[in-house]
């Protein structure tokens, strides 16, 4: 017999799943959509728990028609079978992807489906118009349907978010420490890959950033042979996945003593990090965020060196809504991008400036808003600390 903590999980799954699903089959009906083809695997995971490399999922109002291949069919089954639903069944998949969507659609009797249109890709979308022209229902471009869902976090997923960004804190604090002179950062980048998977991550969260003295005035900097020196600031930017989920964290150290410069820049971002994060709060705008640490560079002579978005969301994916950024459109228009805090929402708030030929600074941490302001998902010094 299962132990109650064991029966406990097994019902917070299938609660977890079946409430997503009726989530979106709200939103589905809002959208005048009677069903969706989720072909995005991050979406496909966080309505099945379904974490494999290819699949898909079928949603209609009374039913979940799991689509995978015979490489994923014991996975999707086992997912299947957690989420305990007589609604959910799995197909497999005997030609093509494309030709078992076409027969799912033609038998569905739906007159329409919507399609994510931000992830199938233009030949799949036009094989699947063509095959469904005679017989079966009109494709209907649709965004966001299950992303909406996913803005804000539950409590299974903070409880995950929370330990994950734990683990990469240590990491991190480690491999502070491990930085030395004559090493190089693809030395550097190696070690911290291995120590992320040894500290319990599935993977890394992408491409991990090692950049050393005037590579780290590029923002995504890949590492490469350049050796470590004295003097030299060492920008360290990784992130792990953790059953699931991704945290990213970002800090600068100096190798021997900082210049008077490089102290001036891990300064102004450091109060740019400080201010974004006294602007969260429920309620307050991602554009306000951004607005926060942007001024404060600004008003420091270094607003031009500051390029990019205060941060990004954070969830199963390392870059996923909300952005934390400037206002796309003039004062007085909607900007669909710019959306109101909620309780729930995790993004990253990183700050930086980067001078070309010179040097940069960047400071990242993870936060989730609470209902009495933000709780930080990272914990490591902001301090520039010197190390070698």
């Amino acid at each position: 017999m299962p132990s109650v903590s064991a029966v406990e999980r097994s019902a917070g799954l299938r609660n977890r799943h079946d409430r997503r699903q009726a989530d979106l089959r709200r939103r589905l009906d809002e959208a005048g959509l009677p069903a969706l083809l989720v072909t995005h695997l991050p979406n496909v995971f966080y309505l099945s728990g379904f974490a494999g490399s290819a699949g898909a999922l079928l949603v209609t109002v009374d039913a979940v028609r799991f689509i995978v291949d015979n490489r994923y069919a014991t996975v999707a089954r086992a997912a299947a079978d957690a989420i305990e639903s007589e609604a959910i069944s799995v197909v497999d998949v005997e030609s093509s992807y494309e030709a078992t969507y076409r027969d799912l659609l033609r038998a569905s009797g739906v007159s329409k489906v919507g399609v994510e249109a931000a992830h199938i890709c233009l030949a799949q979308y036009d094989w699947l118009q063509t095959a469904l022209a005679e017989e079966g229902p009109e494709l209907v471009s649709s965004r966001d349907l299950v992303e909406a869902g996913r803005l804000v976090k539950d409590a299974s997923e903070l409880q995950v978010l929370t330990e994950a960004g734990a683990r990469i804190s240590a990491v991190m604090e480690d491999q502070i420490t491990r930085l030395r002179f004559g090493t190089t950062e693809l030395e550097v980048a190696a070690n911290i890959d291995h120590a992320i998977r040894k500290a319990g991550f599935e993977r890394p969260a992408f491409d991990t950033i090692v950049a050393s003295g005037s590579h780290t005035a590029l923002p995504h900097a890949r590492p490469g042979s350049r050796v470590l020196k004295k003097g030299d600031l060492v920008l360290l930017d990784f992130g792990g996945v953790y059953r699931g989920y991704c945290v990213d964290l970002t800090r600068v150290a100096s190798l021997g003593a900082p210049s008077d410069e490089a102290r001036s820049w891990h300064g102004a971002v450091r109060e740019a990090h400080q201010s974004a994060l006294d602007t969260v709060r429920v309620g307050a705008t991602t554009a306000a965020i951004d607005h926060a640490a942007r001024s404060t560079l600004e008003s420091k002579g270094l607003g031009e060196a500051f390029g990019h978005g205060t941060g990004h969301g954070l969830g199963i994916e390392v870059h996923e809504a909300p952005r934390i950024g400037r206002r796309r459109v003039p004062d007085g228009v909607p900007d669909p991008e710019d959306v109101p805090l909620e309780p729930g929402m995790v993004f990253t708030v990183e700050p930086g400036v980067y001078l070309p030929e010179h040097g940069g600074v960047r400071l990242e941490d993870d936060v989730v808003v609470t209902t009495d302001g933000y709780r930080l998902l990272t914990n490591v010094s902001l301090d520039l600390r010197e190390v070698g």
